[in-house]
């Protein structure tokens, strides 16, 4: 098996790379300055001139609140760039590993939201990645779809290492209460998923730590797990205004994910505590 990722560079790109190479498994790591996913053309050529058996694309428009305004190039990357590829692995034969997120659904339900409801994004941004959705659905035969949420890795800039900065010089923050998901971890999402592209079947899925929190209790747990010694209080997302609506509610229920796989994933509060020790904050 030979993997072509797209978006490499990114947290969850990188976690994969690091994935393909634990396992013995050929892989060729593309940024978007070696494969611009937005130009067909180069789609078309790139992946022809690979021939990848799989192709897992990492790359996307992740600005929630600039994309309010610039939605033309979040529906570009997240939407018309994964229709290339998936037009460009179905003429290769290959299998499609792409992944959207909880922000396809409103927030407005009380229970975890599973592969059988009903999208309702409220932003660009998700709506951008319902796109994405549609067109994998549309074009691909054989394709892992992965619905996941408030992602966090070494790699790149996340919700945990911005706590993390904020720890270094304030002694009070205010964290809102009032948007609730479950943390994922790159490293774990990247076992699942080649995991998953072992398996061979080929479908829709949610794939989180399992457990859920708000964003205050994710700091609150982060916090005095380096055991700082400032004052932490919820507070609201009405306090914090941003030009893109967040929904409050967006636990994705892992139904069906288990079953095919034979394992759930750690709780959200030992990949936490993975992710601090790998980044040397804790022991």
């Amino acid at each position: 098996m030979v993997i072509l990722i797209t978006g490499a560079h990114g947290q969850l790109g990188q976690d994969i790379q690091k994935e393909c190479e634990n396992r013995g498994i050929p892989c060729i790591a593309a940024n978007s300055h070696i494969l611009d996913i937005t130009d067909t053309q180069a789609v078309r050529i790139f992946v022809k001139n690979h021939a990848p058996d799989t192709i897992i694309n990492c790359a996307a428009y992740t600005a929630v609140d600039d994309a309010e305004t610039e939605w033309r190039r979040a529906y570009l990357v997240n939407g018309i760039g994964v229709r290339n590829l998936a037009l460009a692995a179905r003429d290769a034969g290959a299998v499609l590993v792409h992944y959207s997120t909880d922000y396809v659904f409103d927030g407005r339900s009380t229970l975890p939201y599973t592969i059988a409801d009903a999208p309702n994004p409220l932003s660009q941004y998700g709506k951008s990645k319902l796109l994405g959705e549609q067109e994998v659905l549309t074009h691909s035969d054989r394709f892992f779809l992965i619905r996941t949420s408030w992602v966090f890795g070494r790699g790149n800039v996340n919700f945990p290492r911005k706590v993390l900065e904020w720890s270094k010089d304030r002694d009070a923050l205010s964290i809102v209460n009032d948007q609730v998901s479950s943390p994922t971890y790159t490293r774990d999402l990247a076992r699942a998923t080649i995991d998953l592209c072992e398996t061979g079947y080929f479908g829709l899925y949610h794939i989180t730590n399992k457990g859920s929190c708000s964003r205050y209790e994710w700091t609150r747990f982060i916090l005095e797990t380096i055991d700082w010694k400032g004052s932490l209080s919820p507070a609201q997302s009405s306090d914090f205004p941003t030009p893109a609506s967040r929904p409050p509610f967006s636990v994705l229920d892992n139904f069906g994910s288990p079953e095919v796989l034979g394992y759930d994933l750690p709780s959200w509060e030992t990949a936490t505590e993975n992710f601090l020790k790998e980044l040397d904050v804790i022991p």
